[in-house]
């Protein structure tokens, strides 16, 4: 054997030159280059800032309802839910949180229903199509005053008394429409028509296959817009005070009650309020993704 020969699986010879390594290969490959440390101190900084501010108020509400003081606010003077306890002997309140709740039920079945004809209609091609979704969209564009101040003038100049399920009604629908519309419309866009081609195909009439295909695929979206426009309307108050008769709904008599005097179980009602707007919206949210799952498989 050649003593200039290294041995077997030793490599390169042992007087030859070995390659250089470069600083790219040197470094680990999960090395990375760490940021300036005050980048992101200012970053955590900004995130508690955000939040706090965000959810800050909600946590004092939550915190007042419970504090056994007849004035809403601090100083703190005692856990009690005597307030929570009295909103049951509150008709006022009860009354108006009633009263939310009818007008954003059907509120939310009517304008989910216009949504879905809207949308469908909106599958084809006709003239003044896009005056007409200029026309649906129109409500979010106008300032909430301004809409209250035209929907007062209309109803005044027909000679209709302003009640719950007259003026305020058709003020909520008006404001939860276009909402509903935009969410329910990209859902039947995506909905693959050649299934209703072939329903078609096989002697099916329009209504069964809307009955039989359409509307089945649909309906989580459809339950889902309906539980938007419910908490929308539900929380809609600017509309509402230009429209609204000697029935009140609750962001009306918080309204009232903040003039006239501040009430201690102001901050209870409100808990319970913000309790079934979240509710009513994480339910939408579940229901809207599932429908977005069951499109796209």
């Amino acid at each position: 054997m050649d003593a200039r020969m290294p041995p077997a699986g030793t490599g390169t010879p042992t007087g030859a030159p070995q390659p250089p390594v470069s600083p790219a290969h040197a470094r680990p490959p999960s090395a990375k280059p760490r940021r300036w440390d005050g980048y992101r101190v200012a970053l955590w900084v900004y995130a508690g800032a955000f939040f706090a501010f965000l959810y800050g108020p909600l946590l004092m509400i939550v915190a007042l309802s419970f504090n056994d003081s007849r004035t809403t606010g601090l100083p703190w003077k005692g856990f009690t839910t005597k307030w929570y306890e009295s909103l049951l002997g509150n008709t006022q309140l009860l009354a108006s949180l009633g009263n939310s709740i009818y007008v954003g039920v059907v509120a939310a079945v009517i304008a989910t229903a216009l949504a879905l004809l809207l949308a469908m209609a909106f599958r084809h091609e006709f003239r003044a199509k896009r005056l007409v979704l200029y026309l649906i969209i129109t409500p979010i564009i106008i300032p909430g005053i301004i809409g209250g101040i035209v929907l007062l003038i209309f109803f005044g100049y027909l000679g209709i008394r302003p009640s719950l399920f007259t003026t305020v009604l058709v003020a909520h629908v008006n404001w939860v429409l276009p909402f509903a519309f935009l969410t329910l419309y990209p859902r039947l866009h995506k909905f693959d028509r050649s299934l209703e081609e072939a329903a078609m195909d096989l002697g099916a009439r329009e209504w069964q296959v809307f009955r039989e295909i359409v509307f089945p695929i649909v309906r989580p979206g459809l339950i889902a817009t309906a539980l938007f426009a419910f908490s929308l309307s539900f929380d809609e108050f600017i509309r509402t005070i230009f429209t609204v008769g000697s029935e009140r709904t609750i962001p009306v008599q918080f309204y009232v009650l903040i003039v006239e005097e501040l009430s201690p179980e102001l901050p209870a009602m409100a808990v319970v309020v913000v309790g079934l707007t979240v509710l009513s919206s994480l339910a939408g949210f579940i229901v809207s993704r599932r429908a977005d799952s069951k499109l796209s498989s």
